[in-house]
């Protein structure tokens, strides 16, 4: 319990040093930044109006605690070009992202684990030499590459799947999961080959230990052996990686919804850029770093779940 609460209470700092960051970007821009969004033909009463309304003519420190009270209360400001809340349109966008995050999760899990256990187990043999070299090959691949050739294979040639579009799965659950289905496998099959690296590296450590040759030595068979007792001590720098390829997919997924059409997260933050909506930015950008804390904050708690040693506070250096 005391784990979860100092996890809990390290987030704190960590949200606020976050809430700081992100405030900051706007006061990065180059020049003023409402000259910046309505450019250099803008009228002196409009450039004030615009001033004002962004609140950029008073000090930044008024500003940053006059922002960060109204985000504690969820009001992440109003979209400069949709005229529309913030936090909408993140709600709007941000449900198929997750849905993607998730499905592109599943995919690389499962085809990583049967392929790093069995090159691990089978080490030297062919296929750990063919398990090594499709994870290099799928490292190696550019994931558009990869989404235009499912596309052309699975709905062009036979049309068996859509080729891009979205439907919310609250609408129709069949239509949503045969639109998803080659977006998740565009992007699972690369991150895939990176958690079969590290599962097979991990895996190679573990099945020398004392221990497993201890296991061995009763009597217990290899399957036993290895699921029942190395495998989980080798997901550690899995569950690790696991997160960082989460963090990154909730926020860099952009390439894969504009080729499949999904009306995602990243597109939002690009599309943002591009119209110079920076409050949209802002908000973004924030949600994305909260998103990426709390997935960092699970993976943390999955440590002790694991080795229980951690949570003990013996096994947090190794």
């Amino acid at each position: 319990m005391m784990f979860v609460v100092r996890r809990l209470l390290l987030t704190i700092p960590i949200l606020l040093l976050v809430s700081i960051m992100t405030f900051s970007l706007i006061h990065l821009i180059p020049g003023d930044p409402a000259r910046v969004i309505l450019g250099q033909e803008a009228t002196p009463e409009a450039y004030q109006a615009l001033r004002a309304e962004l609140g950029l003519d008073k000090p930044i420190v008024v500003q940053y605690f006059s922002w960060l009270g109204k985000v504690l209360q969820g009001d992440l400001g109003m979209s400069i070009t949709d005229r529309v809340p913030v936090s909408e349109l993140i709600m709007q966008r941000l449900p198929a992202t997750v849905e993607l995050t998730i499905g592109t999760f599943l995919v690389a899990l499962l085809i990583a684990f049967p392929a790093g256990i069995l090159a691990a187990v089978r080490r030297g043999t062919w296929i750990d030499y063919t398990s090594t070299f499709a994870a290099l090959g799928g490292m190696s691949i550019p994931s558009f590459w990869l989404a235009m050739m499912l596309i052309i294979y699975f709905a062009v040639e036979n049309q068996w799947l859509p080729s891009s579009g979205y439907v919310p799965f609250s609408e129709n659950p069949a239509q949503n999961i045969m639109a998803m289905i080659l977006p998740c496998l565009a992007t699972g099959l690369r991150e895939s080959a990176v958690l079969m690296r590290m599962l097979r590296s991990s895996l190679l450590e573990v099945v020398n230990m004392d221990f497993i040759r201890t296991a061995k030595a009763k009597g217990l068979n290899e399957v036993r052996t290895v699921l029942g007792h190395a495998l989980r001590n080798a997901l550690i720098p899995v569950v690790t990686t696991s997160g960082l390829m989460i963090a990154g997919l909730l926020g860099g997924l952009v390439i894969t919804e504009s080729i499949f059409s999904i009306p995602g997260f990243g597109r939002l933050i690009v599309e943002s850029v591009f119209k110079r909506d920076y409050v949209t930015v802002q908000g973004a950008i924030l949600v994305s770093a909260i998103l990426v804390v709390a997935v960092n904050l699970v993976v943390d708690l999955l440590y002790a779940v694991i080795d229980p040693r951690i949570k003990a506070g013996k096994g947090a250096e190794g």
